[in-house]
């Protein structure tokens, strides 16, 4: 199988992995060292946080439905024993307390690096644009 493939299952997998609640599988992904820099606060997460799946369990049941996960435009580079890829993702769940779900369209960059025959997450990037229009709101309404 092609390291191109490889990696493009793990993404895919990873998507099934949102659908599923399954936060096991999400944190085994990465590496020990790896850095997130998330949707949600701080800046910037690193071990343990990013390694445990209590907070991912945590994070949820915080909804009321499962999260809807979809990755559109999946773009994978991969030069010998690293890789990168980005895409336009779509979230939606109800929250808690919620009667409709939200749904969000956000921007995805995952780096990756060859260990022990396996492609493995060592940064996962993602972010909302957001209007430099003096509110500085970030832009939830963009759809590609």
């Amino acid at each position: 199988m092609s390291s191109h493939t490889m990696v493009r299952d793990l993404i895919e997998e990873r998507a099934a992995a949102m659908r599923d609640g399954n936060a096991d599988r999400l944190v085994a992904d990465y590496l020990p060292d790896a850095v997130t820099f998330t949707l949600a606060p701080p800046l910037k997460h690193t071990a343990p946080e990013v390694l445990d799946p209590e907070a991912l369990r945590a994070w949820f049941a915080g909804f009321a439905s499962p999260v809807d996960y979809e990755i559109r435009d999946l773009e994978i580079t991969v030069e010998g024993r690293l890789a990168f890829c980005h895409s336009l993702n779509r979230m939606s769940a109800v929250p808690q307390g919620a009667t409709e779900p939200f749904d969000l369209w956000f921007r995805s960059t995952v780096c990756l690096r060859h260990v022990d025959g396996t492609w493995r997450i060592a940064h996962e990037h993602t972010s909302t644009p957001f209007y430099m229009d003096g509110t500085f709101s970030a832009a939830l309404d963009l759809k590609p």
